[in-house]
């Protein structure tokens, strides 16, 4: 069998690095844009439909991704597990945690879907309006029903990027994109002549569950029948039982990422509860700009991870001095692009905007917020890409406590405090939902600085401790 770990003969110069982190990458960013688009489809849907419905939509959405992202990272140890025994050649090691990555998921499944069902505690801070909150409760409900399909689709995504087969995923995720967009039409105005009720938000959500469970069940059907994936001996002996050592060597990895993420998220979505409070106009604005930073923040996320996976494989494969290459150029890679991207966007940003709503008053908002956006985002991939390079060391626990500081500290404690002018001394430019973005693009910049210079100081560090005769 030839050797399917990429990067022995590699060019390893910038442009070189460039080339390897673009083949992985590209594939991710086509899938992570196509599940960002069930959102975005979601969102252009029902703020046609109803200014009341978009607001349990922002609402619903933040309460989602809170549970699910935070699960999410717990699962994805898997990536710098398997990305390092896949460069070592220990398929059938990596088989095996695969296994234990789904009992994972299962169990994070059970827990969140449960807070999803119960969601009161969510509602209770939101402060939303009975109307929108029978809403809520409806969209709430389908994705209860979606997330355990979710999180062991996300299972799948981790072991396949790790193996550097991203375009598995891929296709998969743009299947999955093809059926959710025909379902939340005909769900969310209805298709009389059909029988099919106009629903909503809640439309939305229940084919958000249909397309995640079909996304699912053609990922078994992938695993069983490609050859690629026989030397991992996933099938042979069945599903393994749970095993300890590997379950406590997954959740010491996975809990802090899992931990980070959640923090990274709720400093965001939070902001949504939060701003509800302020009505749905305010909320309705901040669902289009947080939107806008979702779809942007998808490209250094699919760099981040090929550099992550490409840095465990090289670990893996005894080469540290490609390893510590490809993190240093996926950070400068990363930075550049999101430069160009986030100046882009932020100049155009009327048109953007335009495209999402009519509504002048929302447009308002939404311009408002989106002014902060290309600092926003080069801090945003900054930070993301290096937290992904420590990853792939499997170094976690100091990116949570950077996240903790300035995501929940200044981002979110802070924006509260600007926004609702607690102490009584906030400028009236920094009221509102635009005192929450301000703060959260301070906390992301402070972030951003602390993780790449600690990534920086690593990288000097893993150079002087490699420094022997097999280094080269």
């Amino acid at each position: 069998m030839s050797d399917p770990v990429p990067g022995s003969n590699a060019d390893r110069s910038l442009v070189g690095s460039a080339r390897r982190i673009t083949k992985l990458a590209w594939p991710v960013l086509v899938g992570q844009l196509s599940v960002v688009a069930f959102g975005t489809i979601d969102t252009l849907l029902v703020a046609r439909f109803s200014s009341l419905d978009l607001a349990a939509l922002a609402v619903g959405a933040a309460i989602y991704m809170t549970v699910f992202i935070g699960f999410m990272g717990v699962v994805l140890a898997i990536g710098p597990i398997v990305g390092q025994l896949f460069g070592a050649r220990q398929y059938a090691q990596a088989g095996r945690q695969v296994h234990q990555a789904l009992w994972i998921a299962l169990a994070m499944g059970c827990i969140g879907s449960t807070l999803l069902l119960l969601p009161q505690p969510f509602l209770a801070i939101a402060q939303v309006t009975p109307e929108v909150g029978a809403k809520l409760q409806g969209y709430l409900t389908a994705l209860a029903f979606s997330l355990p399909a979710a999180l062991l689709f996300t299972v799948y995504r981790g072991f396949n990027t790790a193996v550097s087969r991203p375009k598995a995923v891929m296709v998969l995720q743009l299947c999955g994109l093809a059926l959710k967009v025909p379902l939340s039409v005909a769900l969310v105005w209805g298709v009389p002549g059909f029988g099919v009720p106009s629903l909503g938000v809640v439309g939305c959500g229940i084919a958000t569950c249909i397309a995640m469970w079909a996304q699912l069940i053609a990922a078994v059907v992938v695993l069983r029948r490609d050859a690629f994936y026989d030397r991992f001996e996933l099938w042979g002996r069945g599903l393994d039982a749970p095993d300890r050592p590997a379950l406590r060597t997954q959740l010491r990895l996975g809990l802090p990422i899992g931990a980070t993420i959640l923090i990274e998220v709720t400093g965001f979505t939070f902001m949504a509860i939060f701003i509800a409070r302020l009505g749905a106009v305010p909320v309705a604005g901040h669902q289009i700009a947080a939107n806008l930073v979702a779809l942007l923040f998808m490209m250094p996320l699919a760099l981040a991870n090929a550099t992550s996976t490409l840095v465990a494989q090289r670990i893996g494969a005894q080469d540290p001095r490609d390893a510590r290459r490809l993190g240093w150029h996926g950070l400068l890679i990363g930075c550049a692009v999101a430069a160009v991207m986030g100046g882009t966007v932020f100049l155009a940003r009327v048109s953007v905007v335009a495209l999402y709503t009519a509504d002048a008053a929302v447009a308002a908002v939404a311009l408002s917020l989106v002014a902060w956006l290309a600092l926003f985002h080069l801090a945003d991939a900054a930070q993301a890409i290096a937290g992904f390079v420590l990853r792939a060391y499997r170094i976690t626990v100091i990116t949570l406590v950077v996240y903790v500081g300035a995501l929940w500290g200044v981002g979110l404690f802070g924006g509260y405090v600007l926004a609702f002018d607690t102490l009584g001394i906030s400028p009236p430019g920094l009221t509102g939902a635009r005192g929450f973005w301000v703060a959260a693009t301070a906390g992301l910049v402070i972030a951003a600085l602390i993780l790449c210079v600690y990534m920086v100081r690593m990288l000097k560090r893993q150079r002087v401790t490699a420094m022997s005769p097999r280094a080269d």
